[in-house]
């Protein structure tokens, strides 16, 4: 009886610490963002909301330039690369996508 008790009770524990014993792969996630690219699906964004879309596909620092006006211009960084990008303010698609020197 106690035999199989200790059995069970060792099944039991292999059966939970399997999971944590398998390493889970990591996985690159990367993000592209090109002209024509809808952030918005389709509606109309404000200049904060516009910038938390960018943020969102993986750019840091950014920066509002000009809020005025039917294009949004933003600058950012990525990697170790800046970018320059217009989102028009009226659909949310990426109308201008540059690299730009440091």
């Amino acid at each position: 009886m106690r035999t199989n008790t200790a059995i069970a009770l060792g099944y039991v524990f292999c059966l939970l610490a399997a999971p944590l014993a398998v390493p889970t792969p990591a996985h690159a996630v990367t993000i592209n963002i090109n002209i024509g690219t809808n952030l918005n699906r389709g509606r109309p964004i404000t200049c904060r909301e516009g910038e938390w879309r960018i943020r969102d596909r993986g750019f840091r620092d950014v920066r509002r330039i000009d809020c005025r006006g039917r294009f949004f211009v933003y600058r950012a960084w990525r990697g170790i690369q800046r970018f320059e990008i217009s989102l028009d303010s009226r659909n949310g698609r990426v109308a201008d996508f540059r690299r730009i020197r440091r």
